[in-house]
């Protein structure tokens, strides 16, 4: 009796984790993992994305894509993000991001954003959370987003948002982002293809 007790305890857990799309990770759990993801360097310039959404029954609900523009002052990072949807439809969302420290960063922005992402980067990771005014069709929809970012390597970085309302998982976002080179790093590779063939 106990056993099958502890048994439907552990598929509850289970099963709730899943409805809600909880998750155990922490960013500290990325100390160290390469390459390290240091946001105002990867998105200082131009970046382009490609994402899709997807209900909490895994069926593709929408695609997009989005080119961002990034700039850095020395303590402030602002990023114009400009989204085109399958559909036509077109939208514009601009965050102001704060680096607080080596790891902390706070994330603000007028465009549906409500209050302060909080926003931590350990290792090749960072990690973000906030309240979202969603359109949905005619009306409005308060949700809950926490993004995951992983930097695979100097340009493509992944990302995974999880959308909740009440704790419970309505759909995710995964987008793939890679970042643009500058003219100057391009200028400084065609240098260096140049002093190849020529050693050749």
């Amino acid at each position: 009796m106990r056993r099958r007790t502890a048994a439907l305890l552990g598929l509850l857990v289970v099963t709730l984790l899943s409805v809600t799309g909880c998750s155990m990770m922490k960013p500290e759990d990325f100390e160290g993992r390469e390459p390290r993801f240091v946001l105002e360097e990867y998105f200082a310039g131009k970046t382009k994305a490609w994402g899709i959404f997807q209900d909490r029954f895994g069926t593709l609900r929408r695609q997009f894509t989005v080119d961002i523009t990034g700039d850095w002052d020395g303590r402030t990072l602002t990023l114009v993000e400009d989204f085109v949807y399958e559909d036509g439809e077109t939208e514009r969302r601009t965050w102001v991001i704060e680096k607080i420290d080596e790891h902390t960063y706070e994330g603000r922005s007028e465009d549906g954003v409500i209050g302060t992402a909080l926003m931590k980067a350990y290792g090749n990771a960072v990690n973000f959370a906030y309240d979202f005014d969603l359109k949905m069709q005619e009306r409005t929809l308060r949700v809950r987003f926490e993004d995951w970012m992983f930097l695979q390597d100097d340009e493509v970085m992944i990302n995974r948002a999880t959308v909740s309302k009440f704790g419970i998982r309505l759909g995710s976002a995964t987008i793939v982002f890679r970042r643009q080179p500058s003219e100057a790093e391009r200028a400084q590779s065609g240098e260096e293809d140049d002093s190849v063939l020529a050693a050749q």
